[in-house]
Parts: structure tokens; sequence; C-alpha cells
């Protein structure tokens, strides 16, 4: 709202001045009963699943296991162990799973370069096969 200002003389100018006086007053009284109730706030509690719940599945799943040296093979169930080619991964893996929802776990040796997992991983999941995840050591 523009204030009439009256100087000498007959003319009136319009003052186009904003009045923060009573901005900064509201502003100041928030800033109070902000810190007045921040206290007594309290914060909320996440629970983040640990490695142990995460991801449970019924069955075992199929395990890729990587080697250092860059070997692929299989892992079943019963603990044999087939070595694979890599070019012969995605058909070994279709053929043991049966079906595309049946989970496949990859496990990299501790000195395998990473590109060697990321790249089985690429293969199964060009194979079409819609679970695959990474085995976390305890």
């Amino acid at each position: 709202m523009a204030l009439v200002a009256r100087r000498s003389g007959k003319r009136r100018r319009l003052m186009a001045d904003i009045n923060v006086v009573p901005y900064v007053d509201v502003m100041l009284v928030l800033v109070v009963i902000l810190m007045v109730a921040a206290p007594f706030v309290t914060p909320g509690v996440v629970k983040l699943p640990t490695v142990e719940k995460a991801g449970q599945q019924e069955g075992i799943p199929l395990r890729v296991v990587v080697r250092a040296n860059g070997a692929i093979s299989l892992l079943d169930a019963n603990g044999r162990e087939t070595p694979v080619a890599k070019g012969q991964l995605a058909a070994a893996v279709q053929g043991r799973v049966g079906n595309t929802d049946t989970p496949v776990v990859i496990e990299g040796d501790s000195k395998v370069q990473y590109e060697a997992v990321v790249g089985v991983m690429n293969i199964l999941k060009n194979a079409g096969i819609k679970r695959v995840g990474l085995l976390v050591a305890r």
C-alpha cells in the first residue's frame, strides 16, 4: 500500500517503500517458537534391515563363482562345482535353473577384478535371468 507523503508545496508524491519491520517481528517470533519447541520433538528411529535378514529366499539359489584368475564355475545345492567357459555361461545357467525367476547368486573371489563380476552379471541379465544377486560374506 502506497503512503502519501506531504512535502512543502501543493504536490503530493507516493512513497513506494515497503515497511519490513512487521515482517521481521513475525519472523523473530517464529524463530523463538521453533527454538522452544525443538527440544520436545523426538527424532524418528529408522530400523534398517541387516544382511542376515535382507532378501531371504526360499530354496538354495544357483551360485556362479568367479575366481581371481577369471575362471567361472557353477556351484549347485549339493556343493558340486562345475567349471564353465565364459561363452557357455548363459546356456549352462539356463539349463540349471529351468525358469527365469529362480535366483542366481554371483560369488566373487576377494582378489577378482570388479569388471569380471560385472561382466558375469551382464551375461546373466542378457540371458533373461531376472533375479541376479551378489553373495555377501559375513
